[in-house]
């Protein structure tokens, strides 16, 4: 096995870059850098006596620094340029490899996302996307080789890509709004949060563009997240933007995580627009402009959801839990033909087929900006498109800790065992677009399909998550307890006690 597997997260490297426990030092960096380089190298074709240039950025974390620097000496010796970005967010890490004046032939982004301030980790990018998980095995692989240095020192140098970026956005804005004036957002409130990340020069932005930012916050980055968690996830992280756009009667509120690749927003009242939410208020947006479209989700959207996609005229597929699993099916069925324009996560993941499959949090935001100006114009809000959106009575999300050390074949164990148990059982519906895990949906009190459940492997963790929604006060309780009498006597294999707790 190799020495620094433990760090592969998916298709990042991650882990603690702080501290005694630190394993994401600076050697470790370097090597990363020289494995990178050597693996970019084999892949990259260029002209005679041409160099390889490798672009890196990184977030506001306190490690960041140091590792992209130590990043870049361990490229330059294996005689690859390296252009610095800085500080900067994981979509222009992307961007900066394609379009008319591409700056590199590869790049990384230093971040750790959502996580606490003492992690951080490494995202790869070739002109074609994201590296996938076979391909980071061999960049871990080659770390432990021993790679022989170059003869010849690659070079390093400063680019502020960053400022490229934004004016990418700034041109977007004027062609959505189709308003070549200098000032489109003139009469528009937008409260930015940049959780002290690396997105605080978007309210700058939104200014230059007409809008005003009163009430933005937590926008100088600052790797000690003090102010709250840099995750449109975290519940106090919304709720401290939701206050702040009520206190200043903003039109809309706009918040990032650390790197910018995830988004949420809330509405002028202060209602959070994520999650399930979020999903259908771009799906309207989108199928308000064509119908007939595909949108691919996660697998733990919610019933109403599906049925609020559907009244639109759109069609809604549901896939396996992950960002880079949904942007991938979304690729492939429009290589079948499929017209889907959009894969998103409820994590707030969202990648459009417009901007190349790239998920980019501040080209969401951008478009929601821009519908919301659109509408403000007509005298309507957010929440106009949103009318019909039909959102669970109870709803619950529990992680249950798989106890064998095989933990996926255990959790495979306890997901075959629920299916036959549905086979059986009469009230037990699986999902038709049972893609991941196992769903299964419930018709109670003389209603269809009013309660669900869906049991699965979590993606990194030995935890079998499971989420319930019900559109029935008290059908939580019933779902479980249905559930509870088909894995209740499975404990050597995984702890129920979460359900039972809530049955007491």
């Amino acid at each position: 096995m190799s020495t620094y597997g433990a760090l592969i997260s998916g298709t990042d490297l991650r882990g603690v870059a702080l501290g005694e426990n630190a394993r994401l030092t600076l050697e470790v960096a370097e090597l990363i850098g020289r494995a990178f380089a050597v693996w970019a190298g084999r892949r990259v074709r260029m002209p005679e006596n041409d160099r390889i240039s490798i672009a890196v950025g990184r977030d506001s974390r306190l490690s960041g620094e140091s590792l992209l620097s130590a990043f870049a000496q361990g490229v330059a010796k294996q005689g690859m340029n390296v252009i610095d970005c800085g500080l900067c967010t994981t979509p222009a890490m992307f961007k900066c490899l394609t379009g008319d004046e591409p700056i590199a032939q590869a790049s990384v982004m230093i971040t750790a996302s959502h996580h606490p301030s003492d992690r951080n980790g490494f995202k790869f990018f070739m002109p074609r996307g994201g590296i996938n998980a076979d391909e980071l095995a061999e960049i871990v692989a080659l770390m432990d080789e021993e790679i022989t240095p170059s003869l010849r020192y690659g070079t390093i140098e400063r680019y502020n890509y960053l400022d490229v970026y934004k004016q990418q956005m700034m041109d977007m804005v004027r062609e959505r709004l189709d308003d070549p004036v200098s000032k489109p957002l003139l009469g528009l409130h937008v409260v930015v949060d940049a959780g002290n990340g690396a997105g605080g020069f978007y309210a700058g932005m939104l200014e230059d563009l007409g809008a005003w930012t009163e009430g933005s916050q937590f926008l100088e980055p600052d790797g000690h997240f003090a102010n709250h968690a840099p995750n449109p996830e975290d519940e106090t992280a919304i709720k401290s933007l939701s206050d702040a756009v009520v206190k200043y009667s903003a039109d809309i509120g706009v918040i990032f995580d650390a790197d910018c690749d995830r988004a949420a927003i809330v509405d002028q009242s202060g209602l959070a627009i994520n999650r399930n939410r979020l999903i259908a208020l771009v799906s309207a947006m989108l199928l308000n402009e064509e119908s007939g479209l595909t949108i691919v989700t996660d697998s733990v959207t919610s019933s109403g959801l599906s049925q609020f996609i559907g009244e639109w005229g759109g069609e809604h597929y549901r896939y396996k839990r992950g960002y880079r699993n949904v942007i991938d099916e979304a690729i492939r069925l429009n290589k079948m033909g499929v017209n889907c324009p959009l894969a998103i996560e409820t994590s707030g993941h969202a990648a459009f087929r417009d901007n190349q499959f790239l998920d980019d949090g501040m080209y969401l935001s951008t478009l929601l900006v821009c519908e919301c100006m659109r509408l403000k114009r007509e005298a309507k809000t957010l929440l106009s498109l949103l009318e019909g959106l039909k959102e669970p009575v109870e709803s619950v999300e529990l992680r249950l800790d798989i106890k064998q050390e095989d933990f996926r074949s255990a959790g495979k164990r306890v997901i075959e065992a629920v299916m036959d148990y549905a086979s059986e059982t009469e009230g037990w519906n699986v999902a038709p677009d049972n893609r991941e895990g196992v769903r299964i949906s419930f018709d109670l009190h003389q209603h269809l399909n009013n309660a669900w459940f869906l049991l699965r492997m979590s993606v990194h963790d030995p935890v079998l998550a499971l989420n319930v929604e019900s559109d029935v006060k008290g059908g939580l309780r019933e779902v479980l307890s249905a559930l509870y009498g088909a894995i209740g006597h499975l404990g050597d294999l995984v702890d129920v006690s979460p359900i039972s707790e809530i049955l007491k």
